[in-house]
C-alpha cells in the first residue's frame, strides 16, 4: 500500500502541488481569514482622538501648521545651495486621523547651476503632541515620516 501512495505521488506530482494548493486556500479561508476579521472588529487598533482621519482633502489650523513645518523641514534638508520658494497653501491635505497629516504642494527650487524648477513633494508628519495644540508652533513637537518628490535635487 505504502509503495502505491509513494508510486502515485511520483508520478503525479502536479496533482499533489494542487491539492497541496487548494488545501492551504481552504485553511485560509476558513480558518484563517474569519480570526482576522474579528480582531480587526475588536477595539485592539481603535485610538480614541479628537482629530479624526477624512478620506477628503482638508484645511484646518493643524494642516496649516504640518504645512508649515514640512515647509521648514525642507529647507534643512537642501540646505544653502539651493533656494526655494513656498507656495501660501498647499495644493492638498489630508488628516490620516490620530494627528497624522499627508501634505501635497509644489516647491520652487534655484540651484547657483540651473534654472528654477517647480517639484512637486509629498510629506508626511505627526504632531507629537495629540490633544494639547499648545505646543504646536514648535517644530520640536512635530515629526517626519516621509518626504518624496525631491529625491533628484
Amino acid at each position: 500500500m505504502k509503495k502505491n501512495l509513494i508510486l502515485f505521488l511520483r508520478k503525479h506530482p502536479l496533482l499533489v502541488l494542487a491539492a497541496g494548493l487548494v488545501g492551504l486556500i481552504l485553511i485560509q479561508r476558513e480558518f484563517i481569514m474569519p480570526l482576522i476579521y474579528k480582531v480587526i472588529q475588536s477595539d485592539l487598533f481603535l485610538v480614541d482622538t479628537k482629530d479624526q482621519g477624512s478620506a477628503t482633502p482638508i484645511s484646518n489650523s493643524l494642516t496649516d501648521l504640518a504645512f508649515t513645518h514640512c515647509n521648514s523641514y525642507i529647507k534643512s534638508e537642501l540646505g544653502s545651495d539651493v533656494t526655494i520658494n513656498f507656495p501660501e497653501k498647499p495644493i492638498n491635505a489630508w488628516s490620516l486621523g490620530d494627528y497624522q497629516y499627508v501634505i501635497n504642494a509644489e516647491v520652487d527650487v534655484t540651484s547657483d547651476s540651473s534654472n528654477t524648477v517647480t517639484k512637486r513633494y509629498v510629506c508626511r508628519i505627526n504632531y507629537n503632541n495629540k490633544d494639547n495644540e499648545e505646543g504646536a508652533l514648535d517644530s520640536a513637537n512635530w515629526s517626519v515620516y516621509g518626504l518624496s518628490g525631491l529625491d533628484d535635487i
